[in-house]
């Protein structure tokens, strides 16, 4: 039992993180259907900068160089999604679900449309190893989680975003930079997003140009399971988790049945 339970976290790891960076766009107000994209060209990236040696460059992608890759890439679209929905005052729905689009479409590009698999031993050790019989995904889900419901419950950045949430004109009156906080989480959103790429691509051996397909629709599904308000300035991290874990759970039955 303790074996399926565990491998239930893990294959939900993926989903698991991007609800973390969806989670915090939502409290503020806005939504970010981006994140899924960017977890794909992250895995797509990761694997092409490996099997290509640096894109041809002869360059030796170690792990950790691929990983710093694949969070620049999500934090320049998180940083963009910001800025278009911040500063110049588009609709987050439009600027992220044109990214969702032009994310996937700069994957297929990047590829060519071909599929990425034969990645070194150390690339997928975080994704398939156990420290004291635990998965290393268990441990990174359950660490992002924490740290992140340490932000959300316990800083001063926690506290704006669930203000901007609740009444964004309040903030700004008050003197909290909202702007500055907005575009922080979008960018957030987007690193979060880029790991989970990362990850999936060291998990599954490769990228595919379909990879995680679908995986919003669950995040969506857990972050309003776990009683995140759409309409902003509610939600706890531990209620997003339990929405994970039992969209993990449904998921593991139906393959099992």
């Amino acid at each position: 039992q303790v074996g399926i339970f565990l491998n239930i976290i893990r294959q939900a790891t993926f989903v698991g993180i991007i609800s973390v960076g969806l989670s915090m766009a939502i409290i503020t107000g806005h939504m970010d259907l981006s994140v899924e994209s960017v977890m794909a060209l992250s895995a797509m990236a990761s694997a092409y900068l490996v099997a290509t040696n640096g894109a041809g460059l002869g360059l030796d992608m170690s792990t950790w160089l691929t990983l710093l890759v694949s969070l620049a890439l999500g934090g320049v679209i998180g940083l963009t999604n910001g800025f278009l929905i911040v500063r110049v005052g588009l609709n987050a729905f439009i600027v992220t679900l044109s990214a969702y689009i032009g994310v996937r479409g700069l994957g297929l590009v990047l590829t060519g449309g071909r599929s990425m698999f034969g990645l070194p031993p150390q690339f997928r050790w975080a994704a398939n190893a156990d420290v004291a019989g635990i998965p290393v995904l268990v441990l990174i889900l359950v660490t992002t989680y924490l740290v992140f419901h340490f932000v959300l419950r316990h800083t001063r950045f926690g506290r704006y975003i669930y203000l901007i949430g609740g009444n964004p004109t309040a903030p700004f009156r008050a003197g909290i930079p909202v702007d500055r906080i907005l575009i922080s989480v979008f960018v957030l959103a987007g690193l979060l997003a880029a790991f989970a790429g990362w990850l999936l691509a060291a998990r599954t051996n490769g990228a595919t140009p379909n990879l995680g397909v679908g995986m919003l629709f669950e995040a969506f599904a857990a972050v309003v399971i776990g009683g995140v308000r759409l309409s902003g300035g509610v939600g706890r991290l531990s209620g997003v988790l339990a929405g994970v874990l039992l969209m993990g759970a449904i998921d593991t039955a139906i393959n099992v049945m």
